[in-house]
């Protein structure tokens, strides 16, 4: 017997690294996913489902992610893996309603939910139920089972679903009290669900001891995974280290159901060793329930059997004519025989083991993953064809079932009405496979274009999935303005090519323009019969196809498309029903972000109208501002500074106001406007900064804003600073010696009018910088605050050479390369000096 020990026992620490979380691969699951796994895994199995998962809040403000997804392969839900919780979709209205959403078939779901049956158009039933502790909402648990028509979700399994996500919000809200931000921000770990069983062919024991985490493993066990015993680390992970990440996370889940059931239970699944071959691990023991519903303890015994394929079934399935491929639930290829080796083209130990359209790039087809979708989710037999190469032709029966599915392969003739001259495997049209692209298309662009605001951002969207659904490699849009088509967006194009049709008339011979004006796409399956078409007409080196698609919202004219091929192709009817249907939703997507563009116009000339031009030049003092609009949203926000020669001394202000477009710019003017006035009335910080606070109050009740208020003798450098739910600002020495000062402070401006803000005295002496700042500059999604407070700490210490001027505009800088910023940043920067002062950049707003 080989004995291993947990290296820290199990289960592991939540620092250990996690597939997927932006962190290196770990055969050690970690443990905020562990959980989620292990409560989807639960659920899945208490109310009869076949898969499972759970969405947990982001990073980002309102949108959700898909943390863990049990029984289904990752990839092929990919749209899926994003929810904004203002959406029409049952995970988004249970996050945000914190009631559950019980779908019992496709008509409710429908009725109810139209653009989730859009994207999933297949009979199945869905449950949802909210995931919170005390008055913290982390996400949805979701299960997703067969559909049962005329009978709703029944008391039981609607109360069983209730359990299981109240027991992963307290674990959840367990894990957060010891520190970990419950938060996912990255792509979903998918789970491996227990299975049914089949007949052993090689069977190894082995002993779990939670409490310790030791594990004793007989020869066997290490012969069926593939580990020496006399060569072995000695630990856990070590034994495991051969299996798929998805599979360790279920063994991890199903050791921790079995030991948190508190009484004797047997739990299998089914687990693929290093060779890609079946096993199935058995677990029983009495364990200790622990009281936060995490963890767990006590003593498992377990059976590894390695399932194999049974000689007689093998022998079977060669002498059928048809090639037959079994996946499973995780689109991983567990068999085939000898036929679908022939018609694959490659051997058995090539592809067992492997995900299906990783090992055959050709299945990739966004068609053929419809196909596969449907029968994964609606439980029900699938049949269409698929193109396997340039000169052959599969048909493909797909038969679901719990623990997977089973693929029937035959060789079968082209299409009739397929030109010979059609594109590559997974580019082409095909039958069958064309009409369900027809619907999915439209279904994952739409989903894609929901969330792309700005005309950039839409093109941007086509780029990413109109292209690689056609196998195209050129796109180039162009919208109309003045009666004329400007370039909007090109990509695959040569550098310069486009140009010479920038901003041509309506009234010009070109396909780009003609398609618009008589509303009708233009298909020319090379350039040859493009230049037969328009004679004269400027043309790149490239031979392949070109479509010419008119985009038209509302029956008002957009602007046009242009898609580009590499190779000559032919365009089947469907397809070409399916690029007018895209071309309207890419229409549609213009409008809406040219509605945006001027409204964000509106936005930024409203906060450039209220934010300061310049800055009062004062002895002894420079002072010197920065603001720069986030790249989401509306691009503008509330958040402003200011400079204001009073009485008492220079003050200085920074604030920013909660959300995004013209409320928050118009909010932002008002509270500038009575800070100033506050400020030249003579009045102390603390009363400033309260008779602020009661305005906002009374202006919006429910609008928020943070502020930080120093006044500042020029002569004495003594200031007096206050402080309103507003980031620590630092101080640099003239040494450079950059410090984040501790300032006490109130709850930010809009909450109470009885709050109090306490006033703090600085000293800053010649050569001292003083740096205000929103919390769009150190504020990063899924990362502490500290750590960005302290990347500008260190950026600020290390500009002590540099001019005031200088130092803003390198902090800025390197802000910009950021792409992702979803606030906006307002910087302002106060030097004293000995003298006159340095008085750079014109009195130093920008």
């Amino acid at each position: 017997m080989t004995r291993y020990r947990s290296a820290g026992h199990t289960p592991p620490s939540a620092s250990t690294a996690l597939p997927g979380r932006d962190s290196s691969d770990s055969r050690v699951p970690d443990e905020l996913a562990l959980v989620l796994a292990q409560a989807a895994v639960g659920a899945t199995e208490a109310v009869g489902g076949y898969a499972g998962g759970v969405y947990l809040r982001s990073g980002t403000p309102g949108l959700l992610r898909l943390a863990v997804l049990g029984g289904l392969p990752g990839p092929l839900f990919r749209p899926w893996w994003r929810m904004h919780a203002n959406r029409p979709f049952p995970v988004a209205e249970a996050f945000s309603t914190g009631h559950p959403v019980h779908l019992a078939d496709a008509e409710e779901a429908m009725r109810r939910f139209p653009q989730l049956m859009a994207g999933l158009p297949f009979p199945f039933g869905s449950l949802y139920a909210p995931v919170s502790a005390a008055e913290e909402r982390f996400g949805v648990l979701v299960v997703l089972r067969a559909a049962t028509p005329g009978r709703p979700v029944g008391h039981a399994d609607r109360r069983r679903m209730q359990i299981a996500a109240r027991r992963l919000g307290a674990g959840l809200a367990a894990l957060h009290a010891d520190g970990m931000d419950i938060a996912w921000n990255g792509e979903p770990v998918c789970v491996q669900l227990p299975g049914a069983v089949l007949p052993p062919v090689r069977v190894g024991h082995l002993e779990w001891d939670l409490d310790t985490g030791a594990v004793t493993a007989d020869d066997g066990v290490c012969a069926i995974l593939g580990v020496a015993p006399e060569a072995s680390p000695g630990t856990i992970d070590a034994l495991t280290g051969g299996l798929a990440s998805e599979d360790v996370y279920g063994l991890w889940t199903l050791a921790r159901q079995t030991a948190a059931s508190g009484r004797p239970v047997a739990h299998t699944m089914r687990l693929l060793g290093p060779d890609g071959r079946p096993h199935r691990i058995e677990l029983t023991g009495h364990g200790t329930r622990p009281p936060s519903g995490q963890g767990a303890s006590g003593r498992l015994v377990g059976r590894l059997v390695d399932l194999g394929a049974s000689p007689t079934v093998a022998d079977a399935t060669d002498r059928m004519p048809h090639g037959v491929l079994s996946l499973d639930r995780l689109g991983r290829i567990t068999y085939l025989n000898d036929e679908a080796e022939t018609l694959l083209g490659r051997p058995r130990g090539e592809l067992t083991g492997k995900v299906l359209w990783d090992a055959l790039p050709w299945f990739a087809h966004p068609a053929y993953e419809e196909h596969y979708r449907a029968a994964m989710i609606s439980h029900e037999p699938v049949h269409f064809m698929a193109r396997s190469d340039p000169e052959s032709w599969l048909s493909v029966s797909l038969y679901p079932g719990h623990d997977g599915l089973t693929a029937m392969l035959n060789q079968t003739d082209q299409p009739a009405y397929l030109p010979a001259s059609s594109a590559a495997p997974g580019t082409g049209p095909g039958s069958p496979a064309d009409r369900a692209s027809a619907l999915y298309r439209p279904v994952a662009l739409a989903i894609a274009l929901t969330e792309a605001v700005t005309a950039r951002q839409v093109s941007a969207v086509v780029t990413e999935e109109l292209l690689p659904a056609f196998g195209g490699r050129q796109l180039a849009i162009y919208l109309l303005s003045d009666r004329r088509l400007y370039l909007a967006w090109e990509t695959g194009f040569p550098q310069g090519f486009l140009d010479r049709f920038d901003g041509v008339g309506l009234d010009a011979r070109l396909p780009g323009v003609e398609t618009l004006t008589t509303g009708r796409p233009i298909f020319f399956e090379s350039m040859q019969r493009l230049a037969d078409a328009y004679p004269g007409i400027p043309m790149d080196a490239n031979i392949g196809a070109r479509a010419f698609l008119p985009l038209i919202a509302s029956g008002r004219p957009v602007g046009s498309c242009i898609l580009g091929f590499d190779q000559p192709r032919g365009f089947s009817p469907e397809e070409r029903t399916v690029l007018t249907a895209l071309a309207g939703l890419i229409a549609q997507a213009l409008q809406r972000a040219r509605r945006y563009d001027t409204e964000a116009a509106l936005a930024r000339g409203l906060q450039d109208g209220l934010l300061p031009h310049r800055l009062p030049a004062v002895r002894h003092v420079d002072t010197i501002g920065r603001y720069l609009p986030g790249t989401q949203g509306m691009d503008v926000g509330g958040d402003w500074y200011d400079v204001v020669e009073t009485e008492q001394g220079l003050a200085l202000v920074i604030g920013d106001v909660q959300g995004h477009g013209v409320a928050a710019a118009a909010t932002m003017g008002q509270l500038r406007s009575a800070v100033h006035s506050f400020a030249l009335s003579g009045q102390e910080p603390r009363a400033v900064m309260s008779g602020v606070n009661r305005l906002l109050i009374d202006l919006d009740p429910g609008q928020f804003a943070s502020c930080c208020y120093v006044v500042l003798d020029p002569e004495s450098g003594r200031a007096h600073a206050v402080r309103a739910g507003h980031p620590q600002p630092l101080l640099r020495r003239p040494d450079g010696l950059t410090e984040v000062l501790d300032l006490p402070g109130g709850v930010v401006l809009g909450v109470t009018p009885e709050a109090s803000y306490p006033v703090e005295e600085l000293l800053l002496g010649p050569g001292d910088m003083l740096a205000l700042y929103t919390d769009g500059l150190v504020e990063q999604p899924g990362v502490d605050i500290d750590v960005g407070v302290e990347r500008l700490r260190a950026t600020i210490a290390a500009a002590a050479a540099l001019s005031l001027a200088e130092t803003a505009d390198r902090v800025i800088r390197e802000a910009r390369q950021s792409a992702d910023r979803p606030d906006d940043i307002a910087l302002l920067l106060a030097a004293r000096w000995r003298g006159e002062g340095a008085a750079d950049d014109e009195g130093g707003a920008a």
